[in-house]
């Protein structure tokens, strides 16, 4: 409970600080100081022309994934091609084949109709299956963001093929509902991408509907019984591309469903939130300064604290940042203070 108190005190003298000023003398003093400065067309990033973040704040671009991987594979590749002779199993190209291995291994999918038969290869493929699941994780996973962005405007576009809606409003509508676009993307795709293996199989490697069903759910689930597999040139040469899509597709499926669904309970609890009834011991607890009323600021703060949308340590840092900038102490920013603060 005294913990409860200090924070609310602590909350309360942010909140005081921002909306009483320390001193009306200062504002004066500001404007009169403004008149000597530069004006905010001086600095970019006061008009809205600051430029965008660089590019490395913003993760491995899509060119530098399908760098990543081609080496990846094309080192395992050329790894198991030298060792082919020390794996067992049904083969059909050895370069082929060594291909073929590391798409499984890397995807965790382990047919088991190629196996490594000697010491060396047996740790190579341990070493190797460990750095697949890596590279799945951290650059296919974005790989995966990638494409899913790429298609979600065209996602948006057939959902209103009979509307007129121009291309700024799609990307509006993606950006508001990008969990729910994200989600339904990812499942059109894995809907595609099996439909894609049940034919090809069902063609290229002989095997009925069921069987051919089965193999599918078996592959782009990883659980990979090996009973049934691609066993033809063909059938491997689509299974490097096909595994590597569906086993991602279908993990970031199951990743967008459950975000979607902690976003339903998130925004059900948010509407209970702001619907519900406020009571006495609610105006006592958003009055932070105590002083028997309750601000526009005090009210918004303690909503957001409610729904969970920000923490005592996210206002902290917040209102830090705030007097950092604020030079002279009078409780309001303007271009004055942050040629002061870069001074």
């Amino acid at each position: 409970m005294a913990n409860d108190d200090t924070r609310e005190s602590s909350i309360g003298n942010s909140v005081d600080a921002l909306n009483h000023p320390n001193d009306n003398g200062n504002a004066v003093q500001r404007r009169r100081h403004c008149r000597n400065l530069p004006s905010v067309d001086s600095f970019p990033e006061l008009n809205g022309t600051e430029p965008h973040p660089p590019e490395a704040t913003k993760g491995p671009t899509f060119m530098k994934i399908l760098i990543i991987l081609a080496a990846y594979l094309g080192v395992g590749s050329f790894c198991f091609f030298l060792l082919r002779n020390q794996i067992s199993g049904k083969k059909t190209n050895g370069l082929l084949d060594a291909l073929y291995f590391c798409v499984v291994t890397m995807t965790t999918v382990g047919y088991g109709d190629l196996v490594p038969s000697s010491t060396l290869a047996k740790l190579l493929a341990s070493t190797y299956v460990f750095a697949g699941i890596a590279l799945n994780g951290l650059i296919l996973g974005k790989a995966a963001d990638y494409i899913l962005e790429k298609q979600q405007v065209l996602l948006v576009r057939a959902m209103h093929i009979n509307e007129r809606v121009g291309q700024a409003e799609i990307v509006k509508e993606v950006e508001s509902h990008k969990i729910r676009y994200n989600f339904l993307t990812s499942l059109v795709l894995v809907v595609v991408l099996t439909i894609l293996g049940i034919v090809f199989l069902s063609v290229i490697e002989k095997l009925k509907f069921v069987d051919a069903f089965y193999c599918v759910c078996v592959t782009i689930s990883t659980l990979g019984y090996g009973d049934k597999s691609f066993l033809t040139t063909g059938g491997r040469i689509f299974a490097v591309f096909w595994i590597l899509a569906s086993t991602i597709c279908v993990v970031r499926f199951f990743f967008y469903l459950a975000e979607l669904y902690t976003e339903s309970r998130q925004r059900s609890f948010i509407k209970w939130v702001l619907r519900r009834n406020i009571t006495r011991s609610d105006l006592e607890a958003a009055d932070l300064d105590r002083d028997k009323v309750v601000s526009t600021a005090e009210f918004v703060l303690y909503k957001m604290q409610e729904m969970g949308k920000i923490s005592q340590e996210d206002f902290t840092a917040i209102l830090e940042s705030f007097r950092n900038l604020d030079v002279d102490h009078s409780g309001a920013l303007t271009a004055s203070d942050l040629v002061q603060a870069r001074n």
